[in-house]
Protein backbone atom coordinates (compact mmCIF):
# COMPACT_ATOMS: atom_id res chain seq x y z
CA UNK A 1 0.00 0.00 0.00
CA UNK A 2 1.38 3.36 -0.34
CA UNK A 3 2.02 5.07 2.75
CA UNK A 4 1.61 8.98 0.96
CA UNK A 5 -1.13 9.13 3.10
CA UNK A 6 -0.47 6.91 5.83
CA UNK A 7 -1.54 9.09 9.51
CA UNK A 8 -0.91 7.14 12.48
CA UNK A 9 -1.97 8.15 16.34
CA UNK A 10 0.11 7.47 19.15
CA UNK A 11 -0.62 8.32 22.70
CA UNK A 12 0.07 6.86 25.84
CA UNK A 13 -0.83 5.83 29.37
CA UNK A 14 0.37 5.54 32.45
CA UNK A 15 2.71 8.87 32.93
CA UNK A 16 1.55 9.91 36.26
CA UNK A 17 1.10 6.97 38.51
CA UNK A 18 3.57 5.68 40.79
CA UNK A 19 3.98 1.80 39.66
CA UNK A 20 4.18 0.06 36.61
CA UNK A 21 5.85 0.88 32.81
CA UNK A 22 4.44 3.49 30.79
CA UNK A 23 2.81 2.32 27.44
CA UNK A 24 1.75 4.05 24.17
CA UNK A 25 -0.04 3.19 21.69
CA UNK A 26 -0.14 3.57 17.59
CA UNK A 27 -2.29 2.63 15.16
CA UNK A 28 -3.35 3.66 11.23
CA UNK A 29 -7.04 2.91 10.79
CA UNK A 30 -8.48 1.37 7.80
CA UNK A 31 -10.31 4.23 6.06
CA UNK A 32 -12.45 1.81 4.62
CA UNK A 33 -13.63 -0.32 8.37
CA UNK A 34 -14.77 2.27 10.28
CA UNK A 35 -14.88 1.85 13.98
CA UNK A 36 -17.77 3.94 15.82
CA UNK A 37 -17.85 4.85 19.38
CA UNK A 38 -13.58 6.08 19.42
CA UNK A 39 -13.38 8.38 22.12
CA UNK A 40 -10.93 9.42 24.88
CA UNK A 41 -10.09 6.02 26.99
CA UNK A 42 -10.34 7.79 29.90
CA UNK A 43 -14.29 8.52 29.32
CA UNK A 44 -15.08 5.47 28.31
CA UNK A 45 -15.86 2.30 30.48
CA UNK A 46 -13.09 -0.57 31.25
CA UNK A 47 -16.28 -2.53 28.69
CA UNK A 48 -16.39 0.56 25.83
CA UNK A 49 -12.15 0.24 25.97
CA UNK A 50 -12.15 -3.48 25.83
CA UNK A 51 -14.78 -3.68 22.98
CA UNK A 52 -12.72 -0.85 20.81
CA UNK A 53 -9.79 -2.74 21.66
CA UNK A 54 -10.91 -5.41 19.89
CA UNK A 55 -12.18 -3.68 17.15
CA UNK A 56 -9.20 -1.59 16.36
CA UNK A 57 -6.92 -4.81 16.58
CA UNK A 58 -9.39 -6.48 14.36
CA UNK A 59 -9.75 -3.45 11.93
CA UNK A 60 -6.83 -1.60 11.59
CA UNK A 61 -4.18 -1.24 9.11
CA UNK A 62 -1.52 -1.82 11.75
CA UNK A 63 -1.02 -1.34 15.38
CA UNK A 64 1.65 -1.59 17.94
CA UNK A 65 2.04 -0.79 21.62
CA UNK A 66 5.43 0.24 22.90
CA UNK A 67 6.66 -0.02 26.62
CA UNK A 68 9.06 2.11 28.57
CA UNK A 69 9.97 0.13 31.87
CA UNK A 70 10.58 1.27 35.23
CA UNK A 71 14.13 1.25 34.92
CA UNK A 72 13.82 2.94 32.23
CA UNK A 73 11.93 5.60 34.15
CA UNK A 74 13.92 6.25 36.84
CA UNK A 75 16.87 6.38 34.80
CA UNK A 76 15.50 8.65 31.64
CA UNK A 77 12.89 10.28 33.94
CA UNK A 78 9.23 10.21 32.77
CA UNK A 79 9.52 12.54 29.76
CA UNK A 80 12.07 10.70 28.01
CA UNK A 81 10.71 7.24 29.15
CA UNK A 82 7.20 8.22 27.32
CA UNK A 83 9.30 9.55 24.37
CA UNK A 84 11.15 6.00 24.08
CA UNK A 85 7.74 4.08 24.48
CA UNK A 86 6.11 6.08 21.82
CA UNK A 87 8.92 6.09 19.56
CA UNK A 88 8.84 1.80 20.30
CA UNK A 89 5.36 1.50 19.57
CA UNK A 90 5.75 3.31 16.25
CA UNK A 91 8.83 1.48 14.88
CA UNK A 92 6.43 -1.28 15.71
CA UNK A 93 3.85 -1.15 12.94
CA UNK A 94 4.06 -2.82 10.12
CA UNK A 95 3.23 0.16 7.29
CA UNK A 96 5.44 3.46 8.03
CA UNK A 97 3.30 6.21 8.39
CA UNK A 98 4.00 9.82 6.77
CA UNK A 99 2.76 11.82 9.68
CA UNK A 100 2.24 11.04 13.58
CA UNK A 101 -0.50 13.17 15.02
CA UNK A 102 0.58 12.91 19.13
CA UNK A 103 -1.97 14.16 21.77
CA UNK A 104 -0.79 16.85 23.65
CA UNK A 105 1.54 19.67 22.86
CA UNK A 106 5.21 17.70 23.35
CA UNK A 107 6.60 16.22 20.20
CA UNK A 108 8.52 13.01 20.70
CA UNK A 109 11.14 12.24 18.24
CA UNK A 110 9.81 9.75 15.68
CA UNK A 111 11.09 8.58 12.40
CA UNK A 112 8.53 10.41 10.70
CA UNK A 113 7.03 14.20 11.19
CA UNK A 114 4.93 15.07 14.01
CA UNK A 115 1.95 16.84 14.60
CA UNK A 116 0.76 17.40 18.47
CA UNK A 117 -2.98 18.17 19.12
CA UNK A 118 -3.55 19.07 22.78
CA UNK A 119 -6.87 16.95 23.35
CA UNK A 120 -6.27 15.13 20.66
CA UNK A 121 -7.39 11.97 22.06
CA UNK A 122 -10.92 13.46 22.37
CA UNK A 123 -11.09 15.14 18.88
CA UNK A 124 -9.10 12.33 16.71
CA UNK A 125 -10.13 9.08 16.20
CA UNK A 126 -6.64 7.63 15.43
CA UNK A 127 -5.48 9.37 18.73
CA UNK A 128 -8.36 7.85 20.60
CA UNK A 129 -7.94 4.29 19.02
CA UNK A 130 -3.95 4.55 20.22
CA UNK A 131 -5.46 5.70 23.61
CA UNK A 132 -7.71 2.89 23.80
CA UNK A 133 -5.00 0.22 22.94
CA UNK A 134 -2.24 1.66 25.36
CA UNK A 135 -4.85 2.16 28.44
CA UNK A 136 -6.03 -1.79 28.05
CA UNK A 137 -2.66 -3.20 27.62
CA UNK A 138 -1.53 -1.14 30.64
CA UNK A 139 -4.27 -1.74 32.75
CA UNK A 140 -3.92 -5.95 31.60
CA UNK A 141 -0.53 -5.52 32.80
CA UNK A 142 -1.13 -3.86 35.97
CA UNK A 143 -3.19 -6.75 36.70
CA UNK A 144 -1.00 -9.10 36.02
CA UNK A 145 1.77 -6.93 38.67
CA UNK A 146 -1.14 -6.67 41.74
CA UNK A 147 -0.51 -11.06 41.39
CA UNK A 148 3.29 -10.38 41.46
CA UNK A 149 2.88 -7.53 44.11
CA UNK A 150 0.10 -8.41 46.31
CA UNK A 151 -1.31 -5.68 49.21
CA UNK A 152 -0.80 -2.31 47.28
CA UNK A 153 -4.21 -3.00 44.93
CA UNK A 154 -2.39 -2.31 41.59
CA UNK A 155 -5.36 -3.99 39.90
CA UNK A 156 -7.69 -1.41 41.06
CA UNK A 157 -5.98 2.01 40.78
CA UNK A 158 -3.62 0.89 38.27
CA UNK A 159 -0.47 2.16 39.99
CA UNK A 160 -2.06 6.04 40.35
CA UNK A 161 -1.60 7.80 43.64
CA UNK A 162 -4.76 7.12 45.32
CA UNK A 163 -5.07 7.49 49.12
CA UNK A 164 -5.23 3.28 49.41
CA UNK A 165 -2.09 2.87 47.18
CA UNK A 166 0.11 5.50 49.68
CA UNK A 167 -1.06 3.87 52.76
CA UNK A 168 0.08 0.61 51.22
CA UNK A 169 3.20 2.12 50.52
CA UNK A 170 3.48 3.81 53.88
CA UNK A 171 2.50 0.12 55.26
CA UNK A 172 4.63 -1.94 52.39
CA UNK A 173 7.70 0.53 51.36
CA UNK A 174 8.38 0.45 47.58
CA UNK A 175 7.59 -2.93 45.14
CA UNK A 176 10.03 -3.78 42.54
CA UNK A 177 7.01 -2.30 39.97
CA UNK A 178 7.03 1.23 41.94
CA UNK A 179 9.49 4.10 40.00
CA UNK A 180 11.96 5.36 42.83
CA UNK A 181 12.05 8.36 40.72
CA UNK A 182 9.42 9.69 41.63
CA UNK A 183 9.02 11.51 45.64
CA UNK A 184 5.99 9.13 47.33
CA UNK A 185 7.81 6.37 46.46
CA UNK A 186 11.50 7.73 48.07
CA UNK A 187 9.72 8.93 50.83
CA UNK A 188 8.09 5.31 51.64
CA UNK A 189 11.58 4.23 50.94
CA UNK A 190 13.09 6.50 53.41
CA UNK A 191 12.55 4.95 57.05
CA UNK A 192 11.05 7.84 58.83
CA UNK A 193 13.02 9.09 62.46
Amino acid sequence: MENSNLVCGVDEAGRGPLAGPVCAGAVILDPTRPINGLADSKRLSARARERLAAEIVERALTWAVGWASVEEIDRLNIRQANFLAMRRAVEGLSLRPQLALVDGHDPPPLSCPVRCIVGGDASEPVISAASILAKTHRDALMEQLDLLHPGYGLASHKGYGTRAHLEALARLGPSPAHRMSFRPVREAATPQR
